[in-house]
């Protein structure tokens, strides 16, 4: 009897030290994502007070911003693009500064889209199928510099854009009619594109531009037939490449004697009246190439800081000694580093070298075989 009691106490000894020996349990999966910042210690008494009932579950202060469903927010930028969204989100936090909604489904801006984003800077509204916007939509946006509104369906420019608004890129859209005041009160606008419209010359009300300081304007690929009228006189950049312009009048250029850059390629163009271009003292650039000239333009030597002229791709069939150089020493103030005369009937050998006696390089000069 004795020897039976003292084997069984030895069993319960050996059945004592093999349980103590084991691992304690350890969850795998559910917290493997916080393993990085947290020890297996941490972890453990995390998973006991789940068990135990004392762990409280986090509650986010309420003046932490939350992101639009399917958004990323990152250093106050929100970016909602390319999502198939149908209309502006809700909860987007009211300290973004730059606000990406391109490349969605979006058909109309209401009243209340972007209430409370008093501190936004940018807006890209790009490509999406926006037709409609409500005339306070913009209220709510007093520091917004700058607004991307290309590819999408409008037919007149937004109203009451923000004061505070110094770029704005309309382009591709559907937008026939330039009202008077449509720019009102927008003073710090420093550039507009709005290139891409089916815009005729007739669609500019008087007055449309009226009180802008612009720096640069394109109104590329429409149906200009000329130079629109009472443009800023402010203006450095003025582009309106690919119209249906027949010639440059006079009067057409006469208030621009800021412009240091003025493209007209791809257009109609037969005639540049003489005497037009001596109202640009100022201009660097002349874009002129994909045009039906017949002849150089009259008045580019008396252009002291003219550095580059594009006439490849016309009719140009001579070019003369003084076409593009002044006859008198040092009334040049630049020297040209571009001038392309390639692709038009006239053939290189024709033309005297003194013709480029002004020109810094002669691998500025681009000439080559014409090619009817």
């Amino acid at each position: 009897m004795l020897q039976h009691c003292t084997l069984l106490l030895l069993l319960c000894v050996a059945r004592l030290l093999s349980t103590s020996s084991a691992l304690p349990f350890e969850q795998r999966g559910f917290w493997d994502f916080a393993m990085d910042s947290m020890d297996s210690g941490g972890m453990m008494s995390m998973m006991r007070d789940e068990e135990e009932g004392s762990a409280v579950e986090e509650i986010l202060p309420p003046d932490i911003p939350v992101c639009p469903f399917g958004c990323h927010c990152r250093l106050r930028v929100v970016q909602c693009s390319d999502l198939g969204l149908t209309e502006v989100p809700k909860n987007i936090p009211l300290d973004t500064k730059f606000l990406d909604l391109q490349n969605n489904r979006i058909t109309e801006l209401k009243e209340n889209d972007f209430k409370g984003l008093t501190n936004l800077y940018g807006l890209s509204l790009r490509n999406n199928l926006i037709s409609k916007v409500h005339p306070k939509t913009f209220v709510p946006l007093k520091h917004m510099q700058k607004l991307y509104f290309s590819k999408n369906l409008l037919t007149t420019v937004p109203k009451n854009l923000p004061a505070s608004l110094v770029e704005i890129r309309i382009h591709e859209n559907r937008i026939k009619k330039v009202e008077a005041g449509a720019f009102s009160g927008l003073g710090n606008m420093n550039c507009i594109e709005m290139g891409a419209n089916p815009i005729h010359n007739s669609g500019f009300e008087p007055g449309a531009f009226k009180g802008l300081k612009l720096n640069y304007l394109r109104i590329s690929e429409s149906k200009l037939t000329g130079v629109p009228k009472e443009l800023p006189d402010s203006l450095h950049e003025l582009h309106l490449d690919h119209n249906q312009i027949q010639a440059v009048e006079l009067e057409d250029l006469k208030r621009y004697k800021n412009l240091y850059r003025l493209g007209l390629a791809f257009n109609h163009i037969r005639n540049i009246e003489n005497g037009s271009l001596a109202f640009l003292p100022r201009l660097r650039e002349l874009h002129l190439d994909n045009n039906r000239l017949t002849r150089v333009p009259k008045g580019l030597p008396e252009m002291k800081y003219l550095q580059v002229v594009y006439l490849h791709s016309n009719n140009i069939d001579q070019v003369g000694v003084d076409d593009f150089c002044p006859r008198g020493f040092g009334m040049k103030r630049t020297f040209y580093n571009g001038i392309s005369l390639f692709s038009n009937p006239v053939n290189y050998w024709e033309v005297q070298p003194a013709t480029f006696r002004c020109v810094s390089d002669r691998l500025a000069i681009q000439f080559g075989n014409y090619k009817k």
